[in-house]
């Protein structure tokens, strides 16, 4: 007699860094990719039947078909190219992550506790660290290098350039925003007022510092740089303190994870 099973898992797992990017990429895929290709494929070996059928002398002309098959082959190269440039930029991102993630598994070693991916409304926060000297949320930026030309960024402590260009999407309005969505999340769940420092990190990239004795709410790092910064700051939590909003935080993860 069949017995009914469920997981031995009491939660599902936490989410892992660039998972988002993931699903986005297995989305694109799904959904603009695939349908195509099958659709394109379909018409394709339909008009290849009807050559041979005309080959063979079968009253049945191949033309229309042909011009389907080729409209179908356009419209779908014309959809991959456009989707296999989103998936690139996709998996840049991605691996970015999954790089500064990796980075900041070592902190552990440290006291910190790290969560990934965190999703909100609309929008996901890549890391966040908390540990004795705060809790800090962490936006990767991974973006491609020039060809010529040393990769550097300047930040005033307010905008920021990238080889003298200003981005379209400016990451330190996009940071703060992050950090407040997770302090105010902190508060509902803990009782507890935080402060949240936001952070952005451009791997593989040097940041020119802030003059000297300025500080800025928002950090702009390479991720080598983040260690020092975290020796520096002036905020310190306890132990429990550190398990209490990890263990609230990590909690809300999964039960949005069971949700979705």
């Amino acid at each position: 007699m069949n017995k009914a099973k469920r997981s031995p898992l009491k939660a599902p797992p936490l989410r892992q860094a660039g998972q988002s990017l993931d699903e986005e990429i297995q989305r694109i895929w799904d959904d603009e990719t695939a349908p195509y290709y099958f659709t394109a494929a379909m018409v394709i070996l339909l008009a290849a039947y009807e050559w041979w059928r005309w080959y063979t002398n079968s009253p049945p002309q191949p033309w229309l078909f042909t011009l389907l098959a080729v409209g179908f082959a356009g419209f779908f190269v014309r959809k991959f190219l456009v989707a296999k440039r989103r998936i690139r930029v996709l998996r840049r991102a991605r691996d970015g992550e999954r790089v500064v993630g990796q980075f900041l598994d070592d902190l552990r070693e440290k006291g910190y506790r790290v969560l990934h991916d965190i999703v909100g409304e609309g929008f996901n926060i890549d890391h966040l660290l908390v540990g004795p000297h705060g809790i800090f949320t962490i936006e990767t930026k991974t973006w491609s290098k020039p060809v010529k030309g040393e990769p550097k960024i300047d930040y005033d402590g307010e905008q920021l350039s990238i080889s003298g260009l200003h981005p379209d999407h400016d990451p330190i309005v996009q940071a703060k925003a992050q950090a407040k969505w997770i302090k105010d999340l902190v508060n509902e769940l803990t009782g507890k007022s935080y402060f949240v420092r936001p952070v952005v990190v451009y791997p593989g990239w040097f940041i020119n510092p802030l003059p000297k004795g300025m500080r800025a709410d928002v950090w702009v790092l390479n991720p080598k740089a983040l260690p020092a910064y975290l020796e520096n700051e002036r905020n310190h939590l306890g132990d429990e303190e550190v398990s209490s909003i990890t263990t609230h935080l990590s909690r809300y993860v999964r039960n949005g994870a069971r949700l979705s």
